[in-house]
């Protein structure tokens, strides 16, 4: 039943957007009653933060197995960043869900959620500064700056890819992944 409301909601959610859909929405949708809803959540804020903790908790886990994994650091960070694009990707309508409506989180859910995504960001971090630590990559490039850019542009994939569009997920996955290797690995530039 969690599973089905889980489901239903992030449908609803992604057609109709976060604050347009009602608990009511979704326990019609899901054909279940409002007693059935506030047993598995407390609220619809509650409900949101669950839709993303869901996609963030697979890729975390996904993730800690690239950093402690054997092999080049280059490659596993490969590995690791065309995963973001695809696991998001694989869970499209959540990933825009939690993309457009994660600014609208009381605070206590949007507490959390900065502390999970940090856990994300510091594991991704680790990669690059094993890389910049074997020299594969350069020092000179900031970790963080590189770790925002790259997730910033991630975020952004569900305003502008299409299933079906010019660029299959796979090609948009290694192309942004080979920006961003190729941003650690290049030359030196004037800052």
């Amino acid at each position: 039943m969690r599973e089905r409301l889980l489901a239903t909601a992030v449908t609803l959610f992604a057609a109709r957007g976060y604050e347009a859909a009602t608990v009511q929405d979704v326990v019609e949708a899901a054909g279940v009653t409002k007693g059935a809803f506030y047993y598995y959540f407390r609220s619809k804020d509650e409900l949101l933060h669950e839709i993303y903790r869901g996609l963030l908790d697979l890729q975390v886990e996904r993730l800690s197995g690239y950093v402690s994994g054997d092999g080049a650091a280059d490659a596993r960070l490969h590995d690791a960043a065309v995963d973001v694009v695809l696991t998001s990707a694989d869970h499209m309508a959540a990933f825009t869900v939690f993309v457009r409506s994660m600014h609208l989180l009381d605070a206590e859910n949007a507490d959390a959620v900065r502390r999970e995504r940090r856990l994300y960001h510091d594991r991704f971090r680790r990669l690059i500064e094993q890389g910049q630590g074997s020299g594969v990559f350069r020092r000179e490039v900031d970790a963080d700056v590189a770790v925002h850019t790259f997730l910033g542009a991630a975020h952004q994939i569900p305003t502008w890819f299409h299933p079906g569009g010019r660029l299959s997920i796979d090609q948009v996955a290694e192309q942004m992944v080979s920006l961003l290797l190729n941003g650690l690995r290049g030359r030196p530039t004037r800052a």
